[in-house]
C-alpha cells in the first residue's frame, strides 16, 4: 500500500491497481510501464516537478512519449520561468523516489497541472507510488485528487 492508493481509498473514487515487474535497466519508467501494461503511450502520463521562479515547486502531467513544456507550466502557473527540480528537492517533497513520482498522496501538495491531452481519455494511468506500480483512474478523479487543473503542457 503507497500513500497514493490511499489517497484513492480514502477519496472512494473508482481506481485499478496494475503492477509489473520493472527492469532496473529501463531508461523510462513511463514507456516501460505502456509497453508492460499494453496500453497506448498517450495513456500513460509521468509526474514531473518543476521549480517555478526559483522559489515554488509544482507538479506538470504529462504523456509519457511527450516533453513537458517550462515555459507553458509556468505560464499556467502565473509565473515567470519554470526549471526542472533538482532530484533531492524531489524526493524530499514528495515522499517518492523517482521514477515512481505520482501525482497523489504527496508528503507536501504542489499546485499541480495535468496537460489537456489528459481529458481524451475515460482512464489514464500514473504512478501508484513505487516503480513498477500505476494506476489507472478517470482525469476528472485525477484532477480532483490532486487539486490540480488542466493545462496544455507538452512542449
Amino acid at each position: 500500500m503507497t500513500p497514493a492508493i490511499n489517497s484513492a481509498k480514502h477519496a472512494g473514487i473508482a481506481f485499478q491497481i496494475h503492477e509489473y515487474d520493472h527492469d532496473t535497466s529501463a531508461h523510462s519508467y513511463g514507456l516501460e510501464a505502456a509497453e508492460k501494461l499494453g496500453v497506448a503511450v498517450e495513456q500513460v502520463f509521468k509526474t514531473l516537478v518543476v521549480k517555478l521562479d526559483g522559489k515554488q515547486l509544482a507538479v506538470g502531467i504529462v504523456p509519457v512519449n511527450g516533453q513537458l513544456g517550462l515555459k507553458q507550466i509556468a505560464k499556467a502557473a502565473g509565473a515567470k520561468k519554470a526549471t526542472m527540480a533538482e532530484p533531492s528537492e524531489v524526493e524530499r517533497t514528495t515522499g517518492y523516489v523517482l521514477g515512481g513520482v505520482s501525482p497523489l498522496g504527496q508528503k507536501k501538495r504542489l499546485p499541480t497541472f495535468i496537460d489537456t491531452s489528459a481529458q481524451a481519455w475515460s482512464t489514464l494511468y500514473v504512478s501508484a507510488g513505487r516503480r513498477g506500480l500505476e494506476i489507472e483512474l478517470s482525469p476528472d478523479d485525477l484532477a480532483a485528487l490532486s487539486l490540480g487543473q488542466f493545462a496544455a503542457l507538452s512542449a
